[in-house]
């Protein structure tokens, strides 16, 4: 079974991610692994920095990683199962890095109904489905 499960999550629309961390949490407490969250902050374009007070990017890391700790402190598994880690960067790259880096054996995203944008665009579910080296399991709300 999934020993160490990776949920992405977004912290703007967490109850896309509901869905998928409820059924991470249930596969982990099946198979006594482990579930770590993970949310990627957005790259903030340079020629914007000028304009951001400078104790910004310490802000919203620090408030990225509050929401992220409430959001794994609600999952029900034992504390020591359920870690949370922020990152920084493009999300489908920095997802997939933290699975091999933490040797996760299945990603679980939540997942909207597809738009138009995103069968013209992509998406980042539909890359780390793509691109991962583990399982990936895309939760529908």
């Amino acid at each position: 079974m999934f020993k160490t499960i990776l949920v992405p999550v977004d912290l703007s629309e967490v109850e896309a991610a509901q869905p998928a961390i409820e059924k991470a949490a249930a596969l982990a407490a099946i198979s006594e692994g482990t579930l770590r969250l993970i949310y990627v902050r957005f790259i903030v374009p340079v020629t914007y920095m000028e304009f951001m007070p400078p104790a910004f990017d310490e802000e919203q890391q620090a408030d990225a990683e509050k929401k992220l700790a409430e959001i794994a402190a609600s999952v029900k598994l034992p504390a020591d199962r359920v870690s949370a880690v922020v990152r920084f960067g493009s999300i489908y790259n920095e997802v997939l890095d933290e699975a091999e880096k933490t040797g996760a054996d299945l990603v679980v995203i939540g997942s909207h109904r597809p738009t138009m944008a995103s069968f013209l665009l992509g998406s980042n579910a539909s890359t780390i489905v793509r691109h991962a080296k583990c399982s990936v399991l895309v939760v529908r709300s």
